[in-house]
């Protein structure tokens, strides 16, 4: 018989920790007493069991103060949904609050019944929000890739979900074998035509939910970081009046999108229409904040998922 690894055994005991804090009830000593413990390990075991994930804590009660700015923004704006989390007033880069809420509201479109097409776009605030579903079975639906899965070293894109999403939740999926971001306009349009990627587009754009996230623009962007655009080319960008983007689309503070050279080499698929589609952006933390503006000005979001403070900056606007 194989033996289990002293770290695969770890994670038993705080899984086990773990339930018996949360969802038992038991106290720190009570757990340290009914594993044969020390009350310091058992709570090392229940702090390592929300550091891997083992457990995930989602707030039920509704902030009064969240529900009142997420209906000033939905009035605001003209949204078909909005979802208001606290801020963390110590993490300012993190996605916590709007990667749960995101794993909660996708999780209600998966459980409905009848088929749906759900297109995902990528970054880091979409892998958070994949990393927060529940695992199910949900074999009627379909799970479409808006971006594509290739890193510009040739390698897969590490923040693209929809591999990981698939896995959680047992659905067929269609990934965009393609950059994305490509050389030229003509090879955009020549992958786009291959016989493996159109039907990818054209379910794409006949999606009923697609969930997105809303990326700045400047010398720290994921755009930049990862590898996708050059330094002179983000520098140049920013000139032109860049502030964020969305699957590549790189967008100003009026949300319209850049007539740049750029944007006539992103290889990702057009957002699908709001008209029948329902696009959920997600983001939040001050830097984003003249990206999430422009995108609910320029509606190539009709749904979003953000902080307290986000909120209030676009109130204010």
């Amino acid at each position: 018989m194989a033996r289990r690894g002293e770290g695969q055994t770890r994670l038993d005991d705080a899984a086990r920790a773990g339930w018996l804090y949360y969802v038992a009830g038991k106290t720190q000593d009570e757990i340290a007493a009914a594993m044969g413990i020390s009350r310091q390990s058992a709570q090392r075991l229940v702090s390592l069991s929300i550091a891997e994930k083992l457990i995930k804590v989602r707030l039920d009660h509704p902030i009064a103060a969240c529900l009142e700015l997420a209906e000033a923004v939905k009035r605001k704006f003209g949204l078909k949904a909005v979802e208001i989390v606290p801020t963390d007033p110590g993490s300012e880069s993190a996605t916590v609050g709007v990667a749960e809420a995101g794993a909660a509201q996708l999780e209600r479109w998966l459980k409905q019944p009848e088929p749906l097409v759900i297109a995902m776009g990528t970054g880091r605030t979409l892998r958070s929000m994949i990393d927060q579903l529940s695992p199910m079975e949900c074999p009627q639906h379909k799970i479409v890739s808006l971006t594509g899965n290739i890193s510009p070293d040739g390698s897969a894109a590490y923040f693209n979900v929809i591999f990981s999403m698939a896995d959680a939740v047992k659905a067929p999926h269609f990934p965009m074998p393609l950059p994305v971001i490509v050389s030229s306009p003509a090879e955009r349009q020549l992958l786009h035509d291959q016989p493996l990627v159109a039907p990818t587009i054209a379910l794409a754009r006949r999606s009923d939910v697609t969930f997105v996230g809303i990326g700045e623009m400047n010398m720290r962007a994921p755009l930049l970081v990862d590898g996708f655009l050059k330094a002179d080319e983000m520098e140049d960008l920013l000139q032109a009046g860049a502030v964020g983007e969305i699957c590549g689309w790189i967008f100003g503070d009026n949300g319209e999108l850049l007539t740049h050279p750029v944007n006539e080499r992103v290889a990702s698929l057009q957002i699908p229409a709001r008209e029948t589609s329902t696009v959920i952006g997600l983001a939040r933390g001050r830097r984003k904040h003249p990206a999430i503006l422009a995108a609910v000005r320029g509606g190539h979001i009709n749904g979003l998922i953000t902080d307290e403070d986000a909120a209030r900056h676009l109130l204010a606007s």
